[in-house]
């Protein structure tokens, strides 16, 4: 699919240069509209400059959440409209998002009642302590408003020596403890691409490619350029949707119009080992707030700790990493919840960071910006065409997001919705088994069909849900003579499963493989000599000659160095504290 897709959209864009939609940005808000133009039937085309999802999209703290936060600032709305679209996810994508119980520490009975009403009011209040009372009151509402398509229980509240008795690891000081329900999504990466695929397979007329980018516009023709081959190759929109996240005003400088529309703020995680408290969670998130005000979180992810975030104003998304003050801020206010936790940088094994899309503001904390979403209208110069950019936003509004963008797009174009996305399956969520009886009966099967070892279609069913069909159908032919195996560096991937996706799913790069495709590097697995491993089997599958494929593992290199502090060598994971 990789070459065969990417010769496709350069052959549809020169046959049919006119198109009805052009969506620029490859992240969660540009492949949910992908999606749901394809399914009414829409001739759009999707660029990204870089790869799908390689953005905030992939840098998330991998929350489905409704934003319990929100109610302080009274976004009753986004609350309602969150909380729903979480629901609908745990249905529509059971696959990837699942439950997450989720624990509140509270160190006192009545602290933060004032602090609570100003910032209700919309007054400027650090709210730094989060009582009994007040956790309880919002606590009350978020059930409430997530009474819509509700899937999982109400909150409920424990004294201090029930909740020590749980998690022995906690501060002994608490005074109680609240625990709700949330959602996570295990591979953000993974349903984000799910949802392009499903928008090509939901329409013949559509197409998307990866490392295209806005060349330049010329009297309403956008001309693209293909970043692989250096080819320009123009097409004529009828209107143009910007997705480009925290690019989207370079993405507008590009098209010839000048706006500020976004005022970036940077969050970054760590994934860090840490068994014993790994173990006491049991798959629980503990959402905790700092003593400057901030909110923070950890829960297990995989066989690690998922910790964040920090919330820092930045200009340049394309020089943000995850930098040692903020590692030094997240362990440190880590150490305020669990005081018995001793994390040191070698526990460190992957970290990360992206840039929020917010609207542009002038409030001095970026905290306080709105996590809400809205569409600005330009138009190309000198024409008609309209230009949407699609600011703010979050993962768990992206469906409620593109629909209403796309009703837009719709009424633009004089065309009515022809199906709604409402409860639509995504990807491998489709005629997913939801009861664990169906569910084993269904990975049996899969067992059985292609002689594979029980665990073996555990493990696929749990990566792909229903689409470890497509997979372990492939997996069980030999390609190329040579019979499927486990990876030397890790186990819980074979060769012919990295082939398949190399060929199936938009591989361009190295990169996309190791930090998109699988989870091999966000896991805090990957080493120098997997990472070979890997590389191998891309280069067979994808064509790349020896000088292509050093060139593409230098590259993967820096990226794990530069980005995500990992130094891969002598087979070795090593993280640094300082600039790679």
């Amino acid at each position: 699919m990789t070459e065969r897709n990417r010769k496709f959209f350069l052959d549809r864009v020169r046959q049919r240069p006119k198109v009805s939609v052009l969506i620029v940005g490859g992240g969660i808000n540009g492949a949910g509209l992908f999606r749901d133009l394809s399914l009414q039937g829409v001739d759009c085309l999707l660029i990204d400059k870089t790869d799908f999802a390689s953005g905030a999209s992939s840098a998330p703290s991998r929350l489905i959440h409704g934003g319990v936060k929100y109610l302080e600032t009274g976004e009753f709305r986004l609350v309602a409209e969150s909380t729903l679209e979480r629901n609908l996810l745990l249905k529509n994508a059971p696959h990837f998002v699942r439950p997450l119980e989720t624990v509140l520490p509270i160190h006192s009975y009545f602290g933060g009642m004032i602090a609570s009403a100003r910032r209700f009011f919309g007054m400027k209040a650090k709210l730094a302590d989060r009582g009994a009372v007040i956790s309880k009151i919002g606590l009350a509402m978020y059930d409430f408003l997530g009474r819509h398509d509700r899937t999982m229980p109400r909150h409920r509240f424990a004294l201090r020596k029930q909740s020590l008795q749980s998690l022995p690891l906690l501060d002994p000081a608490i005074k109680a403890t609240a625990t709700y329900y949330d959602a996570k999504v295990t591979q953000a990466e993974r349903l984000n691409f799910e949802l392009v695929a499903d928008g090509l397979a939901a329409c013949e007329h559509a197409a998307a490619a990866n490392y295209v980018s806005v060349d330049h516009v010329e009297s309403g023709v956008v001309w693209l350029r293909d970043l692989v081959t250096q080819e320009r190759i123009a097409t004529e929109p009828a209107i143009v949707v910007n997705a480009g996240g925290a690019w989207i005003d370079s993405v507008n400088a590009a098209l010839g119009i000048e706006r500020k529309y976004i005022g970036g703020a940077k969050g970054s995680h760590l994934i860090v080992d840490h068994p014993e408290l790994h173990a006491q969670l049991r798959g629980r998130m503990v959402y905790y707030g700092s003593k400057d005000g901030r909110i923070s979180l950890i829960y297990p992810f995989m066989d690690k700790l998922l910790i964040g975030s920090t919330d820092i104003r930045v200009d340049d998304p394309d020089g943000v990493r995850c930098e040692d003050d903020e590692v030094a801020y997240m362990l440190g206010v880590l150490r305020e919840v669990f005081p018995g936790v001793d994390l040191k940088h070698s526990d460190i094994a992957f970290r990360y960071s992206g840039v929020r899309p917010l609207p542009y503001s002038d409030a001095a904390n970026p905290g306080d910006v709105s996590r809400d979403h809205v569409v600005h209208v330009d138009h190309l110069p000198g024409t008609q065409i309209s230009v949407l950019s699609l600011v703010g936003g979050k993962w768990t509004t992206f469906r409620g997001f593109a629909e209403s963008v796309a009703d837009d797009v719709l009424g633009r174009l004089e065309r009515s919705r022809r199906i709604s996305t409402r409860h639509e399956p995504i990807g491998g969520g489709r005629d997913y088994p939801h009861d664990a009886g169906k569910r084993d009966a269904w990975i049996g099967a899969l067992a059985q069909r292609h002689t594979l070892p029980a665990a073996r279609a555990e493990t696929l069913f749990a990566r792909y849900g229903t689409a470890a069909a497509a997979v372990a159908a492939y997996c069980a032919h030999a390609q190329d003579g040579r019979a499927d195996h486990s990876l030397t560096g890790e186990a819980a991937y074979t060769t012919h499963e990295i082939r398949y996706l190399c060929e199936q799913d938009m591989v361009t790069h190295l990169a996309d493989l190791v930090f998109r495709r699988t989870t091999i590097a966000i896991s805090g697995h990957l080493t120098n000599a997997l990472l070979l491993e890997v590389s191998a089997i891309a280069a067979q599958a994808l064509g790349w000659d020896s000088a292509r494929t050093l060139q593409e593992i230098d590259a993967t290199r820096e990226t794990a160095c530069e980005r995500h502090g990992v130094v891969l060598s002598s087979g070795e994971i090593a993280t640094r504290n300082i600039h790679c």
